[in-house]
């Protein structure tokens, strides 16, 4: 049995995630999606209402008029998602083919990658997802400076949607999100509505191998400086790497900086392979490696990109070279 992708759209308080989700499950395309509201209130739903799912386990199940299962998670994560699979496999909810969970707007999204990881019953009915991030153009700049919260959940996404782009010019804010996590896909002025939408849809296989969203395409400083506390780090390797030499380099990293290393992405040039071998990980955790099919455009050897509280990236940059070299 395949396992259905665990797509995370996460967001500070107030930067529109909600009126996001709410524009996506009006499109007939998301009707094969199942969501997952943990905050409860203020979500514009009830109006598309058709059926009510009665259950005993806390989980209250809504399907929408156009085919979409929405949950609103009272308590714990886990119970939801095994309670929503149990569901579709006994067929009380149209069968779905991806899950959508909206977190909190103080949510640090690190911990429910975790818990997909870690379960032994969620890792084999669900794999990752993308992390969806909306940043309010108008306050964004000023949460990322002030809350760690909102400055992590920008560190981990896979795309970046800048919300109230009406009403603010974000293109401060959206140079500080390339500088905080240059692996981050940052949606245009335009397209937030469809590129989220593409982005939940999409195989996540598929979309990781992607060139130009995957990691950045042109040179990127050593060290960007973000914050007083989250930076990111871009390693580069020009010649090919020894893979078993870079596994054990990158499991001493993490046993020494994983706590303080949120996101970590790699595309990586491994000797005897013709194309590139695609990585990613949050704080001690790495996902297994994907064999790309090809190399894209504008991208030859290696590189990282890491992102974490106080990274030193010359040092880390050093360690590489020494370590591969030896």
């Amino acid at each position: 049995m395949s396992r259905l992708p665990l797509h995370v759209l996460t967001g500070f308080l107030g930067s529109g995630k909600t009126t996001l989700l709410n524009r996506l499950l009006r499109d007939p395309a998301m009707a094969d999606s199942a969501v997952l509201i943990n905050e409860i209130g203020d979500v514009a739903i009830d109006h598309h209402l058709v059926d009510r799912v009665q259950s005993e386990d806390g989980v209250e199940t809504i399907v929408l008029a156009g085919g979409c299962t929405c949950c609103v998670v009272r308590g714990d994560m886990v119970a939801a998602l095994k309670a929503l699979h149990a569901r579709r496999a006994e067929g009380r909810v149209p069968p779905f083919a991806r899950v959508v969970l909206e977190t909190t707007g103080l949510a640090d999204p690190a911990p429910i990658l975790f818990t997909l990881a870690a379960d032994p019953v969620l890792r084999h009915r669900f794999e990752r997802g993308l992390v969806v991030t909306a940043v309010d153009a108008v306050h964004g700049a000023d949460q990322m400076r002030r809350f760690p919260e909102a400055r992590r959940q920008v560190a981990l996404a896979d795309r970046i949607v800048v919300t109230k782009r009406d009403i603010a010019d974000a293109a401060t804010l959206q140079a500080r999100l390339a500088a905080l996590n240059p692996a981050a896909d940052l949606a245009g002025p335009a397209d937030d509505l469809l590129a989220a939408h593409a982005a939940f849809v999409a195989d996540p296989l598929a979309r990781l191998g992607r060139a130009g969203p995957f990691l950045p395409a042109l040179p990127v400083p050593a060290e960007a400086e973000h914050t007083a506390d989250i930076a990111a780090v871009v390693l580069t390797r020009a010649t090919p790497i020894d893979w078993a030499a870079f596994g054990v380099w990158l499991s001493l990293l993490l046993h020494a900086h994983g706590e303080r290393i949120l996101r970590l992405k790699a595309l990586l040039d491994v000797e005897g392979w013709p194309a590139p071998v695609a990585l990613h990980g949050v704080h001690h955790l790495v996902h297994p490696p994907q064999h790309l099919e090809r190399w894209p455009a504008g991208i030859a050897g290696s590189r990282i990109v890491l992102i974490g509280e106080r990274l030193d990236g010359a040092a880390m940059q050093s360690s590489l070279d020494r370590f591969l070299a030896g």
